[in-house]
């Protein structure tokens, strides 16, 4: 009985721990707010999905496995909160500087143990915001009853305000379910 109330007692103060290295990251992230020298910046959001985040911007780390907001993140100044809590669905944005980024953006739309992660290199311009929007691209056409069971793919839109301005697109692959992300034309 003593050992039991002791295990309860050290999972207590880890899981309390964990709390408050998570509300620490949440003060720092409410702590960054626009500046003068940030005021041209691009925001970059991303939506469609229950749950998505940005990985990696060039070479700073973001978020990993969507589990725990980055330190080098939170210091380079770039994330911020859209929301009141990390809890809450894509609560985190980015402002970045007006200029050419590779970004790294892992969208959860099956499940949240499933990551479909997209790279996209891209010439952000200031004081646009810039939504990446995942989808299922689902086509009315006649097809045969196999033909239809196969899921459409998945895309993403790159939205400047509501106008789609490039399309990413993941085609499902019958034999093996895996596929790679390919611009298209719109």
């Amino acid at each position: 009985m003593g050992k039991l109330i002791a295990r309860t007692a050290v999972m207590g103060v880890m899981l309390a721990s964990l709390t408050a290295c998570q509300s620490i990251k949440l003060m720092q992230v409410q702590n960054i707010k626009e500046s003068e020298s940030t005021q041209n910046n691009a925001r970059l959001y991303c939506a469609g999905t229950e749950s998505c985040h940005f990985e990696r911007l060039d070479q700073t780390l973001i978020m990993q496995d969507g589990n725990m907001l980055e330190r080098a993140a939170i210091k380079s100044g770039v994330v911020r909160l859209q929301a009141k809590s990390l809890k809450e669905l894509n609560p985190l944005y980015l402002s970045v500087a007006p200029e050419q980024h590779e970004v790294v953006i892992s969208f959860y739309p099956i499940s949240p143990d499933k990551a479909e992660r997209l790279h996209v290199i891209h010439a952000f311009k200031p004081k646009t915001a810039y939504t990446f929007y995942m989808f299922r691209d689902r086509k009315k056409q006649k097809a045969s009853l196999l033909d239809a069971s196969v899921p459409g793919p998945l895309c993403v839109d790159l939205k400047v305000e509501q106008k789609t301005i490039r399309r990413f697109c993941k085609p499902y692959n019958v034999l093996n379910g895996l596929g790679e992300f390919a611009e298209k034309k719109l």
